[in-house]
């Protein structure tokens, strides 16, 4: 069985309500692939845990206590996503990255670890403790663009990419809360490992499928 990482953004899961109708259509996804595949899925903070953060920062909040604030709503959303699989998911949520772990479940759940650490870089960790060679991050963008399509209307959307210039794109600096395709601090260590790194916008799940189907898919693939 074929072990894959998701990154899964906590914006999906929780935009501005528990998206229950995406997470049925989530389980029934990923559940066509259960033969031959085992998904190991970290759950972001995402939206909701960016307006926690944001509050704190107002009354004082240091960069700890914020990240902090994010891996609670992570660890929150990964067992709303636990939940969704059911009989299919390990019994425990991943909160240590750093140790290997063995189970026939199809769906192993993982959230937040510690501060400075992103959903990303805990699932770039694990991906190393467990030779694990792919992390596909799901995310509400359809690619990776060259520069900020939100600022930049000319921005030009790139469907592959090696780490050099990826990272290039998105700088080094890790803030809490920080909306990138992929964190700076993961891109550094996923470089170093050799990972393949899949970008897909999860409101599109037959993206996601056209992957696992090895087809061509709407995406952005950094190696």
């Amino acid at each position: 069985m074929q072990k894959v990482i998701i990154s899964l953004g906590g914006s999906l899961v929780y935009p501005n309500k528990i998206a229950i109708g995406f997470l049925k259509k989530f389980k029934h996804c990923l559940s066509k692939y259960f033969a031959d595949y085992q998904f190991i899925i970290f759950v972001g903070g995402g939206k909701v845990c960016r307006i926690y953060q944001s509050a704190l920062l107002d009354f004082g909040a240091d960069a700890e206590n914020r990240d902090w604030m994010g891996i609670k709503i992570s660890r929150l959303n990964a067992e709303i996503v636990k939940q969704v699989f059911m009989e299919n998911s390990f019994s425990e949520i991943i909160t240590d990255p750093n140790k290997k772990i063995q189970t026939e479940k199809n769906v192993v759940l993982g959230a937040g670890f510690k501060p400075c650490n992103s959903t990303d870089y805990v699932a770039t960790l694990f991906a190393k403790e467990n030779n694990i060679d792919t992390i596909i991050n799901l995310t509400n963008i359809d690619f990776v663009y060259d520069k900020d399509p939100s600022k930049f209307p000319n921005a030009k959307a790139i469907e592959k990419i090696n780490w050099k210039d990826f990272r290039e794109i998105i700088g080094n600096k890790w803030t809490p809360g920080l909306s990138s395709p992929f964190d700076p601090i993961a891109s550094k260590l996923a470089e170093e490992l050799k990972l393949k790194v899949v970008i897909i916008n999860g409101k599109h799940l037959k993206r996601l499928e056209d992957f696992l189907n090895n087809k061509k898919f709407i995406g952005t693939i950094i190696e």
